[in-house]
């Protein structure tokens, strides 16, 4: 597959531009589109799809925040010759029933599973990358976490290892169609725990405090989030306490050969890199 090119969707975001980095390693060629790469990509404008998805064989794909336009885009792809598409999607999609989260991404699922073509889909537990890249890093940095999760534990699985199971995915023959795989990390860790790790590896004072989702929710709103992506974020958080996505698998050994790393793995490499360093 080394002469094929890949097509990396969203490439300028936490799981894509560690997928296209490790393709170029191998000597891949690999088409790199976002809205704001060189190759431009918008979900909303499928009038360039066509030509963004010319001469690739596979494509990783992280769904955009609406349900609806993978299909168009799966549709268009197997049009165009595409052989495989690897989807990234949530642990438990399938046992979400009529939630209001994560509707994109069963959606998305929908679409390829459905699509005239090779497909993968790997759902991913919580990012250990969260708590240094996303939506957890400004309130730890300020000191405290509050968040609308209790002792219901999450096994959160470090980008590294889903971008490695993607890549395989995208290049290795036939191991990995039409397989969905439930993607965790080794072990569940509550909340509070996270926090202390992520305390005792940068040397600062930190703390956990649960609050409830309606006070999570005017929290969001408070820092300018819509209110119906804040009644989507919580309502990820009450499908998390149901517990029926806390359990470990053993999916990411089966597709990497390998243990998938630690959450302790995850935090001492960011507290080297200054991730939690006090704001100056």
């Amino acid at each position: 597959m080394n002469t094929h090119t890949c097509l990396v969707v969203g490439a300028t975001g936490r799981t894509g531009r560690r997928v296209a980095a490790r393709l170029r390693l191998r000597g891949i060629p690999v088409r790199a589109a976002s809205r704001s790469s060189q190759v431009h990509f918008d979900w909303s404008q499928p009038a360039g799809w066509d030509a963004v998805l010319h001469g690739i064989y596979a494509a990783y794909v992280v769904p955009p925040p609406v349900p609806g336009p993978v299909h168009a885009f799966a549709a268009r792809a197997a049009a165009a010759g595409v052989r495989r598409l690897v989807l990234l999607s949530g642990r438990g999609a399938d046992g979400w029933g009529g939630s209001m989260f994560g509707r994109n991404m069963v959606s998305a699922e929908e679409a390829v599973r459905g699509a005239p073509l090779e497909w993968t889909v790997l759902r991913a537990s919580n990012f250990a990358q969260n708590f240094g890249e996303d939506v957890f890093h400004a309130p730890l940095l300020a000191g405290e976490l509050a968040l609308p999760a209790g002792d219901v534990p999450e096994p959160f699985v470090d980008v590294e290892d889903i971008a490695d199971a993607a890549v395989a995915a995208l290049t290795e023959r036939d191991r990995h169609v039409r397989q969905v795989y439930e993607l965790s990390g080794p072990r569940p860790v509550r909340f509070a725990e996270a926090v202390e790790l992520i305390a005792r590896a940068s040397g600062r004072t930190l703390t956990y405090r649960q609050i409830t989702c309606d006070a999570y929710v005017a929290e969001l709103v408070g820092q300018g989030v819509s209110r119906h992506e804040a009644d989507e974020v919580a309502e990820m958080f009450a499908l998390m306490a149901g517990g029926s996505v806390s359990e470990t698998t053993g999916d990411l050994t089966t597709v990497l050969e390998r243990a998938p790393r630690t959450l302790e793995e995850y935090v001492v490499r960011a507290a080297a890199a200054g991730v939690w360093n006090a704001p100056q």
